[in-house]
């Protein structure tokens, strides 16, 4: 079915017999808008693929998306979350506090929302930690100024009615399947629906920004190891249509996948190439590389979108030592680099 020109513009938009593509705004960086997924179920409700963030416009929207399919808030039955992310997770939670309406997630985001609820915990603790053995200071000290790290307020983070454990169906009368896509988050899930030949991709497979790597709470080892096997999961599934969570609708994810995959194999050669070229550090090799599609330094982007480029690089570089082709000690902290 055909898209609008801009993915962005609001309303409920049929991409397929039964499912609605509704993008909900965002209130800061550059991603502007976030899909959320309506699925006619035979029954008549609805389960929705995430929620959006719990803001007010965003809500009017959805009230408003909804709507135009003569649905409203409390005709949905669950939110299938992809990960707890504030954009996805949020206002599925809120509206899950009004009506009762289940909210399922996948269980590798159980540690990040169990740590972010425990007493002193801020938002920005794990992250500065993760700077500091990048060598990152400015980084940090620019996001302390910001007010980066500030308390955890649980409010719309409360725990799902459900844990979704391993692959496997996730609804009756639609053959929906969840599908652990861990990488950019631990818990990430994907929803296929193979008789439609559709892919439910959240934040896994985007079709014009690479994904962050482990921007979450409680981290694993390898984020990026684990992204990069979750790609080649969905490459071995058909070829399905790509429904993602930020941007338009696309024919093939395969196609996307390989793109993916490829620029990561050129991001670890460069991440290599900047070591043997001096930089010991992930900060200092985030300066050699550069960034966005418009081939940007990193003091050129903005504080937040350096700290995500400092963490990626941290990501490329510690996966470069697992696989032997980089060495690497903590002085006071912080993780150096070296050839082999």
């Amino acid at each position: 079915m055909e898209q609008p020109q801009d993915w962005t513009e609001p309303g409920a938009h049929p991409v397929a017999d039964g499912v609605f593509r509704i993008p909900l705004p965002l209130p800061t960086d550059g991603l502007r808008a976030v899909n959320v997924y309506a699925i006619r179920m035979p029954d008549g409700g609805l389960v929705m693929v995430d929620g959006g963030w719990a803001l007010d416009e965003s809500r009017r929207q959805f009230e408003w998306a909804l709507k135009e399919i003569d649905a409203r808030l409390p005709d949905i039955t669950r939110f299938l979350v992809t990960h707890a992310h504030r954009d996805h997770y949020t206002q599925a939670a809120s509206i899950r506090a009004e009506y009762g309406t289940k909210v399922s997630l996948g269980i590798g985001e159980r540690d990040s929302l169990v740590a972010m609820a425990r007493p002193g915990a801020t938002h920005g603790g794990p992250q500065l930690a993760r700077l500091r053995r990048a060598g990152a200071r400015p980084v940090m000290t620019a996001l302390l100024a910001s007010g980066f790290d500030r308390p955890v307020d649980m409010t719309d983070w409360d725990s799902p009615d459900d844990w979704i454990d391993g692959p496997g169906p996730v609804t009756d009368g639609r053959r929906l399947m969840a599908l652990p896509t861990p990488g950019h988050t631990q818990g990430h899930l994907v929803f296929t629906d193979v008789d439609a030949g559709l892919l439910f991709a959240g934040d896994h497979v985007l079709p014009h920004i690479t994904p962050s790597i482990g921007f979450e709470y409680v981290t694993s080892a390898s984020p990026l190891a684990a992204y990069l096997d979750s790609l080649a999961t969905i490459r071995e599934l058909p070829d399905l249509r790509l429904l993602p969570a930020h941007g338009p609708v696309t024919d093939s994810a395969h196609r996307r996948v390989d793109e993916l995959v490829a620029h990561h194999a050129e991001r670890l050669d460069a991440s290599v190439a900047a070591v043997t070229g001096g930089a010991s550090t992930g900060y200092e090799a985030a300066h050699v590389l550069r960034w966005t599609r418009r081939g940007r330094w990193l003091g050129e982007l903005d504080t937040l979108n350096q700290l995500l480029a400092t963490l990626e690089t941290m990501a490329h570089l510690d996966l470069l030592v697992a696989q032997g082709r980089l060495a690497s000690s903590l002085v006071d902290g912080v993780s150096v680099y070296s050839p082999v």
